[in-house]
Formats: C-alpha cells, structure tokens, sequence
C-alpha cells in the first residue's frame, strides 16, 4: 500500500488556492511531473468528470485518467484512477488556516501490483518528495499573484 499525505499553507484565500488547485487545466503549471491534461468529458469539473493525465515518472511517460468521486468546491476533490498503471486515488483538501490563508493537503494513496508493488516503499518515497515540490510550486505561483 502507498499512502502519502503532504501539507502546505498558502497565503491566499481557500476559494482561490481550490479554484487553481482544482482546475485540471493548470496540474501542468504546478505538478513537477505532470506534461499534460486532456479533458475526457466536458467542463466544468464535477462528480463523474474525467480528464487523462500523462505524467514522467521513473523515467517513463505514463498515462492515466482519472475520474472524480466527490467534489465539494473549496473543500475536498476525490479522484481515483479509472484506467492508468495502477490504482490510485488523489484527495486534495482545503481549509482556513485562521489567518486568511489556507492549508492544502494533498494525499495519494494506491495498491501496486506485480512489480510496481516490490517497489512501492521506493515510490511512496518518490510520491512524497515529488509532492513536497507539487505544494511548493502552487503555494510559490498563487502567492506570486496576489
């Protein structure tokens, strides 16, 4: 099992850090490994929405979509992967931090197998320094902005 929860506070207000962070047209700006974002149904982001990601990851280009469970504007996003590599779900959460900005967490968990599973202390590890990054360059692109 892979699970890794990583946490960041930006200072900008929760309904601008989830609109930015929820919007699957910007993963490119702010996810280190992420090339690119098709949407596969149409906008806006909703329950059911899926949109395909392709990704760099040890090395390789892999590709999966990723189909939204739960969606609450501001406050939490759930996606799972409907097809990709390996199952995985993304649960991004938003909340004040009591000093106008907000916390964001962001946690992806997922149940390797076959060989993916042999690795997957390494790739838990990878996911959480490649998350750090992620956090770090939204909180650097949206506190840029203000």
């Amino acid at each position: 099992m892979v699970d890794v929860l990583t946490s960041e506070v930006i200072r900008r207000p929760r309904v601008d850090v989830a609109a930015y962070a929820a919007d699957p047209d910007t993963a490119p700006e702010w996810y280190v490994n992420i090339a690119s974002a098709v949407w596969r149904t149409p906008k806006p982001l909703a329950v059911g929405s899926e949109v395909e990601f392709v990704a760099r990851f040890l090395g390789r280009d892999l590709a999966y979509t990723y189909r939204v469970e739960e969606y609450v504007p501001g406050e939490l996003l759930v996606m799972a992967t409907a097809q990709g590599p390996f199952p995985m779900r993304t649960t991004y959460t938003w909340m004040d931090d009591g000093e106008g900005g907000t916390v964001m967490t962001l946690r992806n968990a997922g149940e390797p197998s076959g060989f993916a599973a042999v690795a997957a202390p390494f790739m838990a590890s990878m996911m959480r320094r490649a998350n750090v990054k992620d956090l770090a360059r939204l909180k650097e692109i949206l506190e840029r902005q203000v």
